[in-house]
């Protein structure tokens, strides 16, 4: 007996190794093809999982723990890391927002609702999945690009933070709407506890956002121990979880309010400096346990239906954020780049989709489907940007070019009505010459490039003194 555990806790160590082996690997090459690292994750768990090697069961208790964790993680330190002055500021426009988003993706869910036998509980959780993005993937894709900290970034951040916030209501429905439903009085109790969810957290904005920093009477004893700041701050962030759970609210609400107790205090660097290593560890863990759930084998069976979802969501979502920036008055280029980073489905998507499912409120078909859509707009978010903003500037260019070089030909005489052929001739003149222009620029930049890459670095050649 002693030699079977042994060998079982041995078969253990090395399935662990395994599969930290195989997720930093992946992640390496996904980093040196510019996607975000979690990507990788997520191809881990599907290589590792069910549906590739079958190294790891998808029902392991252990990970399903940590992953779960690691959600909770996630909160606390998006708690910790907001700052409630820029997010006060942005509040109006974020929220505005993010209600758009979330009423375009009911519209869509109602819509399919409308013409296939999807339930009611189905459309709402379908409406509350492609409604979220992913705050990760987003402010790696505007941090790569550099506009993480400027206008783009800022609206995007508080438009993805508004959405989490939103997540803490949108579990407390999932988990209401399985088995046979609710009565009259289970929808006046929820209704009551998202509104005192609600109450408590806008209460907490305005009294931590409207003093200085918290001063802990433990703080001095622990802010130069590194084991007891780390230990101290797990505990906190899931004793709050747990509270949280024990009061009928979500366990993520908890963490997201603790984290912002600990970031509105003294520690907050110090925590934050802790305890990041422990969250990007879970965090791993719960993509890697994403990848697990993915059915490869239902992709290949439904895969017309599986791309035709992804690419409607990748799409709608793009016009429909650039429009919804726009319309809150904020100029072109922040809407391209702040929508085009939030065109993805969101990893609390998979959090939503799992505690539905098990709920009862979603069948297996809408479960698997909404699981492999959110995968793949993870997967093809960071190209689809990249792609888009290229087009976008071309078009942008090429417009102000054509407008250019058709005032430079019409010079300033007055086009007929009736000379029809003319103009349409006077047009695509016009659109060569500017087509010309940038050919003729971009083969400048080329040149001008390279000229830089073959000179030499200048040195400073002044002369030393005596």
């Amino acid at each position: 007996m002693e030699h079977a555990a042994q060998q079982a806790h041995g078969t253990g160590l090395t399935e662990i190794a395994f599969v930290i082996v195989m997720a930093v690997s992946v992640g390496i090459l996904l980093m040196r093809l510019k996607q975000p690292p979690l990507v990788g994750f997520i191809l881990a768990g599907i290589i590792l999982g069910p549906s590739g090697v079958g190294v790891v069961d998808a029902s392991n208790e252990d990970i399903t723990m940590l992953a779960e964790m690691g959600v909770l993680m996630l909160l606390f330190f998006i708690g910790m890391e907001l700052s409630l002055k820029a997010f006060v500021a942005s509040l109006r426009p974020a929220i505005l927002i993010a209600g758009g988003q979330l009423g375009a993706a009911m519209a869509i869910s109602f819509g399919l609702m409308a013409i296939s036998d999807a339930s009611l509980a189905e459309a709402i959780i379908l409406g509350f999945i492609i409604a979220l993005s992913s705050t990760v993937v987003a402010m790696k894709m505007l941090d790569d690009i550099g506009e993480l900290r400027s206008q783009p970034g800022r609206i995007a951040v508080a438009v993805l933070i508004a959405q989490d916030l939103a997540v803490v209501p949108m579990l407390m429905i999932a988990t209401s709407l399985g088995g046979d439903g609710m009565d009259a009085a289970g929808w006046i109790g929820l209704s009551i506890k998202i509104a005192v969810s609600v109450a408590v957290l806008a209460w907490l904005l305005w009294y931590l956002g409207n003093r200085s920093k918290l001063k802990p009477r433990f703080a001095a004893a622990v802010e130069g121990n590194v084991e007891m700041l780390a230990l101290g701050a797990l505990a906190f962030c899931f004793g709050a979880a747990a509270i949280s759970g024990f009061a009928g609210l979500s366990p993520a609400y908890g963490a997201f309010i603790a984290g912002l107790i600990v970031g509105a205090s003294s520690l907050r660097s110090s925590v934050i400096h802790v305890v990041e290593p422990i969250q990007a560890i879970l965090l791993v863990v719960f993509f890697l346990s994403i990848g697990l759930l993915i059915d490869i084998d239902y992709i290949q069976r439904e895969w017309v239906l599986v791309l035709t979802a992804s690419i409607f969501v990748v799409v709608a979502k793009s016009a429909w954020n650039i429009a919804l920036i726009r319309l809150a008055g904020l100029p072109h280029k922040t809407a391209v780049e702040a929508g085009l980073s939030m065109a993805q489905i969101g990893e609390f998507s998979f959090v939503l989709a799992a505690a539905a499912f098990a709920s009862g409120a979603i069948g297996m078909d809408v479960y698997r489907l909404a699981l492999a859509v959110t995968a793949v707009s993870l997967l093809v978010s960071p190209a689809w940007m990249i792609v888009m903003r290229a087009i976008e500037g071309e078009a942008r260019f090429g417009y102000a070019e054509f407008k250019s070089a058709l005032a430079e030909l019409l010079n300033d005489q007055v086009e007929t009505v009736g000379d029809a052929g003319l103009a349409l001739r006077v047009r695509l003149r016009a659109l060569r010459r500017a087509v010309n222009r940038r050919r003729k620029a971009k083969a400048l930049a080329r040149s001008k490039a390279s000229e830089e890459r073959a000179s030499p670095p200048e040195t400073d050649e002044r002369p030393m003194a005596p």
